[in-house]
This record gives C-alpha cells, structure tokens and sequence, in this order.
C-alpha cells in the first residue's frame, strides 16, 4: 500500500481532531481544585509554585494565558486549554506509535503492507488511542490546569521518537534522533518527573537495536545502564549540580573571601568548559558514542535550564513566591523538594520504631557578613534495630497512620508488624488499592467517585441504592477494555518478544515500581490515580494491539484480510464507543465554577484588610487564584498555616502585597530560620502560677532571655512555655469606642482575654499566629483576624470562644461567650453574607457535574454547616422568618435533585418544623428516610466489608430525623422510627 503512511498521518489527525474536539467540550472553565488555581496564578504572572516547580509549564501556561486578552476571567479557561492540547496530542502520538509496533508484528516494511494489514494497523491505532484519550484517568487531567497532561504528552512523544529511531537504519540520522529523545526528555523534566521512569526501557531498545542477536546478560546489563541514567538524570542533575555548585561557593566565599555568586559562576565556567572539551575531544578522535553521549547530556541540560525561571523569577519577591529559590542556598532545597521530608526505600524504621539517640547531620547555612554561617545542623534520627526493616513500608509518625496500620494488619496497638506484615502491606494497600484498583477503574470500571471507592462489582445483587445509581461517576464498561488490552498483550509475547519486554517494562516502571518509589502511606487526602497515567498509557497500547490478534484470530475464518481487518476494528470500536458514553457526563465541567466561587466565599466572609487563616490546599489554591488572577478580594492576606512554619514564608508575610499590608510579627528572621523554635515544648514553671502575658512571654521569646530557657543534653539551650494559661490585656472602654463589637456583646467584655494553649507546647506556625495575634491586640485590633472553618481544630489555639461565626469563616474579637465551644453566630452580619454576598452559580443546574469527592467533602459542607449554624441561631433567638427563609435560600441553591442530602441536611428537618413549615420538614425527612431505607436494604442483604461507613451514615442520618421528630412530637416520628428501628436491628444482627 503505497500511500499507506499518507493516509496514517491523515488518521492520526483525525483521532487527534476527535479527542480535541471532546476535551474541548468539556474543559474546565475556570480553576479547578487542589494545585490547579495555584499552577494559573503562577503560569499568569510567572510566580514560584512549590517545589520542584513546572518552570516549562509555566513559561507555556503563560503564553496560552495571555490568549484571554483582557479578560482576567477567562485566563483559567485558556491555560487549561494548554492540557486539552498537550492530551489530543498525546493521542496523535499514541496512534502513531501503535501503528509503528504493529508493522512490526507483521515485519514488513510499510510500503510491502497488504490492504488488509494496513486497514488492521489503522484500526489498531484509532481504537487503542481513542480508548485511552476516553478512559477515566486520562480524561480527568485532560481537562485540567495540572501538569500530568502535559507529562503524558512528552511520554508519548519520547516514546514515539523512540520506536521512529529503530526504523531509521542510516546512523548517523538515527544518531540525530538519540539526541532529539535526550533534548525532549530534558524538557520533560521541566514539567514533572514522571517521564523519567521510562529511561531503563530505551536502554533496552537502544540495546536491542545495536545488537541482532541479543542475550539476556546483555539485556540486563543494558538495563542496569539505563537504571543508572536514570540515577544521573533524578539525582545527579537535577539537584546535584546546584549543590556542586554550592561547594564551590563556600570554597571562593568562605575560604578565599571573594564576593557571593563567584563560586557559582567559577563551576559554571569549569563545568561548561569540560562538556565542551568533551565534545571537541569526541569529534578529533571520532569516538561516536562519547559524542551522542555528551550531546544527549548537552541537550538534557538545555531542556533542565527551564529551572532558571524559579531563580530568575524569585528574585523579583513575587506574591508567590515558595521556598523563595532567589539564592543557591534555598534554590538547591527548592530542587531537592526538602520540605517534603523523605521515606527510607529500601532500609529504616517501622512505626514501632524507637528513636535511640539523635545525632548531628549535614550543617544549615545562612548568608551573613558576605559569609556562609552555619548556625544548626539538620538532626539525623537513630532507630533501635529491631524498630528498623527492610523494604519499609509500615512507616509514620502520625498516630491516625499508626491506627490505620494496625486496623489493616489486624495488631494489637503497640504489636510490632513482621515482615511478612510489611509485605501484605505493600501488595494489599500500596500494590492493590493503589495501583490496582486504578487500573481496574480505567479497564472494567468504576463503582463510584467516593473516596476509596472500588471496581464495579458486577456479582452483587439487589436494587442499588438512589445516590450510588445516579452517581454519574458509576461507570460499567463489561471488562472489554481490559480483554482486548490482554489480547494486544498476549500478541506481543507470541509474535515479538523485544517490543513485548520493552513496553512491559514501561507499563511496570510506570506503574508498580512508583508504587514501591512512593511507598505511600495507609490514607491519602484524595485519589491517586494520576500518577499511573503512564502505566495506564502502555495498557492503551496493548489496547490498540488487541485488534491485530483479533483480526488474526478472524483470518483463520476469513480469506479476505480487508473484511478480517474491518470485522475487527469495527468489533473492537465498541469498546472507546462505551468509555465516551460512560464516562462523558462525569467528566464534563464545562458548567462548573463553584471552586472559584467557594474561594470568593470564603474571602467574601472576611471583613476588609482582614487577615485569613487557611490550612490544606483546597482552601488556599482557589484564593491564590481569584486574587492573583481575578484581582478579588487582594484587600484579604490569605495565611496558609502549612506555610507558616517556614522562613521563607513568614517573611513574605511580612511584606506589603497589593492592597494588603504586611502582617504584624514581632519575632525577627534570625529566630524563626529553619531548625530554630520548631517546636517550643512545654515546661511548667511553678512560679508562673496564674498565667503570661502572651505580649510579654513573645518579648523574653525575641529577647533570648534565660528566664524561659531550658538545657538539653548537649549542652544546647532551647525556648519553653513555662504555663499553659495564657493572656492578653484588653482596654474595655477603647474597645467600646471603636465599634468593634456590637452593643449586645459588650456585656461579655472583660479587661483580660485569657485561655489555655495546652500542654503540648506551640510548633512555629503556631508560634507566628500567636505573635500576629498579640501585636494586633497591641495596637487596638485594627486588623480583623479570621480562622476559615475548613481549619482542623488543633487550629485555632483554642481560642474558639473569642470567635464570631461570620459565613465560612470565624472572626477572632476580645469578648469572650462561655460555653460557646464552637463560636458564637453573628446572625445578622452572617445571613447577609450567605444570602447577599456569596456566589452559587450553577449548583442548581443538573446537568452539572459534582465530585463526591471533592465537593461533597469541603465546598457544599462547609456550606450547608454554614446554614446549618446560622438558622440554629436564628431558630434560638426566635426570628422563625429569617429562619425559614435562609432553609429556602440554601435549598434553593443547593437543591437535592443536583446535590444530594447529607447528614447535614437531615438536621433541617427539625429546624423546619421549628420555623413553623412542617410540609416542607416532612418532605425532606421523607426524601432522606425512604433514599436510606432502600440504600440499607441493598448493603445489609449482601453485607460487605467495604459497606460499613455507608451503613453507619445512612442510620445516622435517619436517627437525627427521627429524633427531631420526636422533639417536635411530630406523629410522623412513629413511622420513621419503626423504620429505622427494625434496619438498626438487621445491622446489629
């Protein structure tokens, strides 16, 4: 077929038009949660994300950015467009790719092909790379501002390239092509590492290339070649040649005195003025494979130089600016990603582990007087040796970990894990519901979108309960894709055994070998499924092979190769055919914005110039977001608190960023370094029997004094908080004046703001929060201070009765309501907030589509509970009206037919009927009570273990329905409660 490779670069095309076209469609129309808002701000004004950053992505993330025009708010739009187009083209190379493994199955040259092979190779392609462009992983990061899409796409580009160089017999082309693969692998690593995982396997090809009759001594060796690589690439240049470069610095500053930046500038010159050397070296005495090498070295860097942009950008102070990288000392922590600590891999300690001793480790650096000063050194923590394994994989310090393990492994609390506990560990947990069950998810489908949510269980009988039917994310595709991915899988072992070892070995480093690399922990804050999108990308591969082994299958029957080829592909089409029609409306956003308006809710709670507290990243990268972009709300300093225990980041705290002022901190850089006041431990001192002065306590903190102070074993000498009363004068009068708080709560006023920090000391962030919070109390709670209720209650310093609810977030004031354990509700100022001031733009729109996941769990309750709080305080002060009233309002935004009743929702039942609407309390009770009846029905008939927290909600929620019922001696309350009582006892049964 002559003009086979025209009409195959004219299919990839086309399969390339078709998945650009769906992704286009249902892109994200703004930020998305988690890293998302944080990755547009950054690409928008070309700030330092946190490490190890995505220079590349952002330097394109901004060109595509600046496609809005002078519309801020469609900039979101815009870069996630950048994914939509990194992800088509991932499918274009992907259905060239499998088109160039199948010709070699049928090992004839393109031009030799038969119509009846080229039309299979066609189908082979369209069908392998439409099934993965459709399959759930893919799709969900096709759609988004994250950088796995664009990490997919450099994937299949370097894999594409790889299979385009073994056709090429003359070298010195094919040479050029080496360097190509180094120069693309180069600037993958400025977008995520992932891609470097497949540089063992193109050791292997280059291996099986240069050798006809390879061996398996050979084929280790080549591997171990490329294991090596990989171990120059990951940890040799990427943060090795800054920390090379920072040996010189200390040399030429500290030793010779000369200025900072010569000893950078001195190994730069030494280490370019060998590569060069090399090269010319290479080319006098033709050594061909020491220049392909050091030419792929020379690209690799090239592609690595995108990193400039974090030392480049940082130096100009960005409002985004993490681990601020502006000097070789914090940018050589920024590429080495120290603020995520480490998991030992292959020895070191379980979490029975005991610490024996504590030793010195490698010296922390500071610029001081034109010198690099040490002034701690990084603790190195000796394990027992029997708290110590190999192949940890049972390792962590947090007591929930801890629990979990035990659960898992069924041990007592305290029992010591065995190795072979370890291991069950690692193939049930890590192995199968990490990696595993993802897998499953894209190739046979997915019961749902709740966290930990399995494979569809097709064994299970029963009517499915109403929320778990209509969950869009309920995906059925009848294990076709995982057949006809087995069938490509078993072509390649029978018919080419090389290209059947090189793409294993790509799906297994992709995938299982990052399972045992990430060693992740019992739970994880969402779904990790994007991270095996490559092991998920050679599956697909497969996919596309599988028609070729059935279309051969099919040549047993039918003479005539062209209706063999076009029976298969059409046979085999049903299978992308059912993962667009599966899973198209869960993963459609284009009609979805509440990210971006839950931000602006929550920013809109504050009152101006307000400081805001914030914890995890689903409640500050969507802040970053609306004001770095959107320019809302930059009044409001949003104060991440996993942030505030740095250095870098409390000192941009400090600094004025557009209309926010700096924040009021006392304590000097010098004390709050990293390795300085981590933690200040608690140490009662029985002459600080009633209490410190939280002003004064921070003035002997910032004075050093000795008062406070407290020896350890080395002789070293450390900070204490000798009381854990703690207080802050108040002037009532000067509080009265200002109008701070309402004439209501003046009668709570007292001279003395006074709680309890605890006895388990103040970590730094704490430590900060506490300093902000007594200079503002010093200057006469100018500056309002909130606490975003998203915050974990070890948060908010147990200051909860000082704080006003006030929408989605507590305001802290110096009054203080007894009991109020859970703040006190400003019902006027927060009904305005919730009804007049906050964005719902389509969360009545049922078309829309809502992650259980995601919404559920953050956005939509921290909304409800908002309500909830607010008519429960409007019910208490006996204003029925305004109560029914916000009931309506938030049903209204958040009707149940888009987004279901949850726990929260059962308690309006009793509100309802308290507000005096005892149809509409009915209604709810009845919606609630019947959905879990039937739900109750479905897991107690054909009880699994996995049921439990479905079975445990439903009951909860019926038994607050029913004893509001009971409350309001509705009659109704015998009904439900025969209801729940006999469900209650087939699940004690």
């Amino acid at each position: 077929m002559n003009n086979f490779k025209r009409i195959n670069d004219l299919t990839g095309w086309v399969v390339f038009a078709i998945s650009l076209f769906v992704f286009t469609a249902t892109v994200e129309q703004t930020a998305s949660f988690w890293d998302c808002g944080e990755f547009i701000a950054c690409a928008y004004k070309l700030q330092v994300p946190h490490p190890p950053g995505a220079p590349l992505f952002l330097l394109l993330g901004r060109m595509f950015s600046l496609l809005a025009g002078s519309d801020v708010t469609k900039v979101a739009y815009w870069v996630n467009m950048m994914s939509v187009l990194s992800s088509a083209f991932t499918i274009l190379f992907m259905h060239w790719t499998i088109v160039m493994l199948g010709r070699k199955i049928y090992n004839k040259p393109f031009a030799e092909l038969s119509k009846g092979q080229s039309l299979t190779l066609l189908g082979a392609g369209v069908i392998g790379s439409l099934a993965y462009a459709f399959s759930d992983t893919f799709w969900f990061s096709a759609v988004e501002a994250e950088v796995y899409a664009m990490s997919s796409f450099f994937t299949a580009l370097v894999v594409w390239a790889a299979f385009k160089w073994e056709l090429i017999e003359d070298e010195a082309a094919a040479n050029r092509w080496l360097i190509l693969i180094a120069y693309i692998v180069g600037l993958s690593i400025g977008v995520h590492l992932l891609n470097l995982v497949t540089v063992p396997a193109l050791a292997l090809m280059y291996y099986f290339k240069k050798n006809p009759v390879p061996t398996y001594k050979g084929g280790f060796i080549a591997l171990f070649a490329g294991l090596v690589i990989l171990g120059i690439i990951n940890s040799l240049i990427i943060p090795g040649i800054p920390s090379i470069a920072f040996q010189f610095e200390l040399i030429f500053t500290n030793g010779l005195g000369l200025p900072y930046g010569v000893g950078v500038a001195v190994f730069l010159i030494l280490f370019v003025g060998a590569i060069v050397w090399g090269v010319r070296y290479s080319i006098q005495k033709q050594k061909v494979n020491l220049n392909i090498a050091l030419l792929s070295l020379v690209f690799v860097l090239i592609g690595y130089l995108s990193y400039n942009l974090a030392l480049v950008r940082s130096t100009y102070n960005t409002p985004i600016n993490e681990n601020d990288p502006s000097n070789i000392l914090n940018y050589v922590k920024y590429l080495k990603r120290e603020q995520y600590g480490e998991r030992s891999l292959l020895y070191g300690p379980i979490y029975t582990g005991t610490v024996e001793s504590v030793e010195q480790g490698a010296p922390v650096y500071k610029m001081k007087d034109g010198k690099y000063e040490v002034y701690d050194h990084k603790q190195k923590l000796v394990y027992s040796k029997d708290g110590q394994m190999l192949l940890p994989r049972v390792y962590s310090s947090s007591p929930q970990h801890i629990q979990l393990y035990e659960e898992m492994l069924g041990l007592a609390a305290g029992e010591k894990p065995s190795f072979g506990d370890n291991l069950r560990f690692m193939f049930t947990h890590q192995m199968g519901h990490m990696y595993m069950r993802y897998l499953l998810w894209n190739f046979v489908g997915r019961e749902s979108d709740i966290q930990d949510a399995g494979v569809i269980d097709y064994t299970r009988k029963g009517e499915l309960p109403e929320l778990l039917a209509a969950n869009k994310a309920r995906n059925n595709y009848y294990y076709l894709p995982l057949l006809l991915g087995l069938l490509g899988f078993i072509l390649l072992v029978r018919k080419s055994e090389q290209d059947f070892l090189t793409t294993t070995l790509m799906f297994l480093l992709t995938g299982l070998a990052l399972v045992v690399f990430l060693n992740s922990p019992p739970t994880e804050p969402r779904e990790r499924d994007y991270i095996y999108v490559g092991s998920f990308y050679f599956f697909g591969i497969w996919i596309g092979l599988g028609v070729i082994q059935i279309a051969e299958f099919l040549g047993k029957f039918l003479t005539n190769s062209v209706v063999a080829g076009t029976v298969a592909t059409v046979a085999t089409a049903i299978v992308p055919v059912i993962l667009i029609q599966q899973n198209y409306d869960d993963h459609d956003r284009s009609n979805r914005f509440h990210q971006v308006d839950f931000a602006k809710n929550l920013l809109n709670s504050c009152a101006k110039n307000a400081i805001l507290f914030t914890g995890g990243d689903n409640d500050t990268f969507p802040l970053w977001y609306v004001q770095e972009v959107e320019g809302f709300r930059t009044d409001v300093r949003v104060c991440n608190l996993s942030l505030l225990g740095t250095d870098w980041y409390i000192d941009q705290m400090k600094r004025k960023t557009y209309e926010s002022q700096g924040l009021p901190l006392s304590l000097p850089k010098d004390l709050l370094r990293e390795g300085l006041n981590e933690q200040i431990m608690y140490y009662e001192n029985p002459n600080v029997k009633n209490g410190i002065n939280l002003q004064e306590y921070l003035k002997l903190v910032r004075d050093g004094n000795e008062a406070i102070k407290v020896p350890l074993q080395d002789g070293s000498m450390i900070n204490t908080l000798p009381t854990e009363n703690l207080f802050l004068p108040i002037n009532v009068e000067e509080i009265k004046k200002s109008g701070l708080i309402s004439k209501d709560l003046e009668p709570f006023l007292t001279d003395q703001m006074a709680w309890s920090a605890g006895k388990g000391g103040i970590m730094k962030p704490e430590l900060a929060q506490l300093d902000m919070i007594a200079q503002n109390a010093a200057t006469g709670w100018k500056r309002p201070i909130y606490f975003a209720t998203t915050l974990p209650s070890a948060s908010y310093l147990n200051l909860k009765e000082y704080m006003q609810l006030e929408g989605y977030a507590y305001r802290l004031l110096p009054v203080k309501i007894p009991g109020a354990k859970d703040g006190f509700v400003n019902s006027s100022l927060m009904y305005d907030n919730l009804t007049k001031k906050m964005f719902w733009r389509d969360l009545d729109n049922p078309k829309t589509y809502y992650h259980s996941d995601f919404y559920l769990q953050v956005p939509i309750v921290t909304a409800r509970l908002s309500f909830l709080r607010l008519v429960d305080q409007l019910v208490r002060e006996g204003n029925m009206a305004k109560a029914k009233a916000a009931l309506d309002y938030c049903n209204k935004v958040m009707p149940d037919n888009v987004i279901p009743y949850d726990q929260l929702s059962a308690n309006f039942v009793a509100l309802y009927l308290a507000a005096g609407d005892k149809k509409t309390a009915l209604k709810v009770a009845d919606t609630i009570m019947n959905r879990n009846n039937k739900a109750l029905d479905y897991y107690l008939n054909d009880r699994r273990s996995s049921d439990s927290r479905e079975i445990q909600t439903a009951l909860y929620e019926m038994n607050i329905i029913v004893d509001g019922l009971k409350n309001a001696k509705a009659p109704e309350a015998v009904k439900y409660d025969a209801m729940m009582q006999k469900q209650l006892a087939r699940a004690n049964s």
